[in-house]
């Protein structure tokens, strides 16, 4: 191995163990306890060394965010390979989003949250949150022509209900209802607004 390439992988190697630290820092006491002091004194380098690597402590939680997408994209691609049919897709979906935001709190926030340079629905937009949010339109896209729009509304939806079940402001114990009625609405209510529809996607019930 080459100076270079040494020098690299070292350089490589920093980066990733300042991101681990301060995502392990933020699971375990928040976010407010991250900051360029701690982190220096976690991993035992100097404050210069993570300046050279990131350019403030926004910089560092964005990173943490691009490292929770992958995850993110990872969850929601596999329910979708585990499904049978396009709504049990959906229902997948709708379970792993939720299950990686309630297990993964302070990486959420980092995510969706915190402030950070990352840009969404932009040409710049990273691979890695085009990635995610690929996965979220590729199960709804039996259910609707404008997939795009269909799949921000699924995104908004279970966004809303990650945020209102960490904070405590929704009913315990009705998880599983609010997953069935979220799929019923997105796949029969996208079906009935010019979607090309899917055998398996139940019907939207009202009482009248």
């Amino acid at each position: 191995m080459g100076t270079a390439e040494r020098k690299l992988r070292n350089r490589v190697d920093r980066k990733r163990r300042i991101v681990t630290a301060a995502r392990a820092i933020a699971e375990r006491e928040g976010w407010p306890a991250v900051t360029i002091r701690r982190l220096a004194d976690e991993i035992e380098y100097s404050q210069p060394v993570l300046y050279s690597h990131f350019q403030n402590r926004d910089a560092i939680v964005a990173a943490v965010a691009v490292e929770g997408f992958k995850e993110l994209t990872e969850a929601l691609q596999g329910a979708s390979i585990a499904a049978e049919g396009t709504a049990d897709a959906l229902r997948n979906s709708a379970r792993a989003y939720l299950a990686f935001a309630l297990r993964n709190p302070a990486l959420y926030e980092a995510m969706f949250i915190l402030p950070t340079e990352l840009l969404f629905a932009e040409v710049s937009t990273k691979p890695e949150l085009r990635a995610a949010f690929a996965a979220l339109a590729a199960v709804m896209k039996p259910f609707s022509a404008d997939v795009a729009a269909a799949a921000e509304v699924y995104w908004a939806s279970l966004h809303g209900l990650v945020e209102l079940e960490l904070s405590g402001r929704i009913r315990r114990g009705m998880h599983e209802e609010r997953i069935a009625l979220l799929v019923q609405i997105m796949a029969g209510g996208a079906a009935g607004s010019g979607a090309t529809g899917s055998d398996d996607a139940a019907p939207v019930h009202r009482s009248t």
